[in-house]
């Protein structure tokens, strides 16, 4: 079989995370093979020093740079590792090109991985793994998984794989949460507004949840999240430490390995926090959880299941904006019970 695979992964955190599973699956059957991932730098920490990451290679590309010969050295850097076989995870276009300029005899790519949609950027490969299965309704590490499964012939399941790395960034950061019974981590923002479960809610649950338990609470997210979990902490009335913007992805995983509980919307923290086996409630709103579900057993996903979900509506293109019906139909009174449920068990 293939000894030397490159994955092409140039895809946002939470399906990194999601495709590792198809590594997984790979490495179990064939242990001695080596994989090699190309990332978007933002993802570096989810993949270097991953189990089944053998090396990583990262596509430093930015507009404003001359991307003709940041390509070419790209292209040439990988002809000279003498890849045998390219696994791609999305069917972009350039990652198509950088495997097919720089002549890996075996390219594979998938019939259909986020949509439906037909694309001529498989003309570029040699091979094309059909799937046929309802994307909406198959859990997308499944689609990354079945992609690997009908190449290579094999059979099984894997889950997602991360990083654990010795983090005293989360110790100095949990230093700073007051002497309780409980840590409770949140993730108050998703990448785009139909993700994003309202200030007035979180507000609720963690009012709700201070008054039954003898409990710290800290958000996490990137950077330029800080801003707005200041805005929640402050409907909150205060009480909550903002840690956004101050973690790595693998300091990210650690915190989650010590704290009983994490509330979130769906976004790629929550795939990351799914492979540590915390206890988690997830809100889902223009998603669904039938494809984006944390595999995690200690996950609970909550929806309203809109008729018109999944959906890919900008925020005011949606018909009961300004409050979202996928968003406004899940409830604190839910995600309480979900929250008090797994703390009681606590």
């Amino acid at each position: 079989m293939f000894k030397n695979i490159l994955v092409n992964a140039l895809v946002n955190l939470g399906d990194v995370v999601l495709t590792t599973s198809a590594l997984a699956l790979i490495k179990k059957n064939f242990p001695e093979t080596k994989i090699t991932m190309l990332v978007k730098p933002v993802v570096k920490d989810a993949v270097i020093d991953n189990p089944v990451v053998d090396e990583v290679i990262i596509l430093n590309y930015k507009a404003k740079e001359n991307s003709i010969q940041k390509m070419r050295e790209l292209v040439g850097d990988i002809r000279r590792r003498n890849f045998d076989l390219a696994i791609s995870f999305d069917r972009k276009l350039r990652p198509a090109l950088i495997t097919f300029f720089a002549r890996i005899p075996r390219r594979v790519c998938p019939s259909k991985v986020f949509d439906d949609n037909k694309s001529r950027v498989t003309l570029l490969y040699t091979d094309v793994v059909e799937i046929s299965h309802d994307l909406n309704k198959t859990l997308q590490a499944e689609t990354y998984q079945e992609i690997v499964r009908k190449f290579f012939n094999i059979e099984g399941h894997e889950t997602p794989k991360f990083p654990k790395k010795f983090s005293p960034v989360a110790d100095k950061l949990l230093d700073r949460l007051p002497q309780k019974n409980f840590k409770i981590a949140l993730c108050v923002k998703g990448t785009f507004p139909l993700k994003t479960w309202s200030k007035e809610y979180f507000a609720e649950v963690v009012r709700e949840l201070q008054k039954k338990f003898d409990a710290a609470f800290f958000i996490v997210g990137a950077p330029n999240d800080k801003p707005y979990a200041d805005e929640v902490i402050a409907e909150i009335g205060g009480g909550v430490e903002n840690f956004c913007g101050e973690t790595s992805l693998t300091d990210l995983a650690e915190l989650f390995r010590r704290a009983d509980l994490f509330i979130t919307v769906d976004t790629g923290a929550t795939h990351i926090a799914a492979t540590t086996g915390i206890k988690m409630v997830t809100m889902y709103g223009c998603t669904s959880p039938d494809r984006w579900h944390p595999i995690n057993k200690n996950a609970v996903a909550l929806t309203s299941r809109e008729p018109c979900c999944p959906c890919t509506c900008k925020a005011k293109e949606c018909p009961t904006y300004p409050k979202p019906a996928c968003l406004q139909n899940v409830t604190p009174a839910q995600v309480l019970a979900a929250a008090i449920k797994f703390l009681g068990e606590s």
